[in-house]
């Protein structure tokens, strides 16, 4: 696949199945770390208003509600609740409002890796989307079935990132409309850089 710059105008943002219930599951990285990755994400989605689709199963069962993090941070995304469906793709009405956001790049987070995540990439893919996995803004319970998944989904076309990947794609140059509430992102939500726009900020007599 040729390199084709993420941008505000061409990506879409996928969270498939954050879930209260599923996210006790995670097992590849820290509660703490997890959250942060998936409020980032949220963040980079509201800071380069790319469309944005929430995607549960079972949400009233023990998969559990929407994460907070998420729910409360993009307020205006459009939510489909499946009843059942494992792959978000065999939705309808998710694959519908996919398909609305005439996005061409989709980026995707969720929980699992290995099946909410690795699914509907492989179904994106089929469906002729340039698919991105946001691997630190999803998780699983065991490193080696995340690294089994990830193969999969490279074999298949499917690009691994990271939120900070993304975000300096979308970002483009610190002198953008965008570089101030990207500078805080990553202050907020990586410690170094926090460091980093703080000594920024001092120089500048605004610290």
């Amino acid at each position: 696949m040729s390199y084709e710059r993420l941008t505000a105008e061409n990506a879409a943002v996928l969270f498939v199945d954050h879930q209260t219930g599923l996210a006790n599951g995670v097992q590849t990285q820290t509660p703490a770390d997890f959250l942060n990755n998936v409020k980032a994400l949220v963040t980079i989605a509201q800071i380069y208003k790319l469309p944005a689709i929430v995607t549960t199963s079972a949400a009233e069962g023990p998969n559990g509600p929407v994460l907070p993090v998420v729910a409360q941070g993009l307020p205006d995304a459009t939510v489909v609740h499946r009843p059942g469906e494992i792959n978000a793709f065999d939705n309808a009405d998710f694959a519908a409002a996919v398909k609305a956001t005439g996005r061409k790049k989709l980026l995707i987070a969720g929980i699992s890796t290995e099946v909410c995540v690795a699914f509907a990439a492989l179904a994106a893919r089929e469906a002729g989307y340039d698919v991105y996995a946001v691997l630190d803004a999803s998780g699983t319970w065991s490193k080696l079935v995340e690294e089994a998944a990830v193969a999969r989904m490279v074999q298949a076309g499917v690009v691994p990132i990271t939120w900070v990947a993304v975000g300096a794609e979308l970002l483009g140059h610190w002198q953008s409309a965008t570089g101030e509430a990207h500078a805080r992102l990553m202050g907020d939500h990586l410690p170094f850089a926090g460091n980093i726009y703080a000594s920024f900020l001092a120089a500048k007599g605004q610290a």
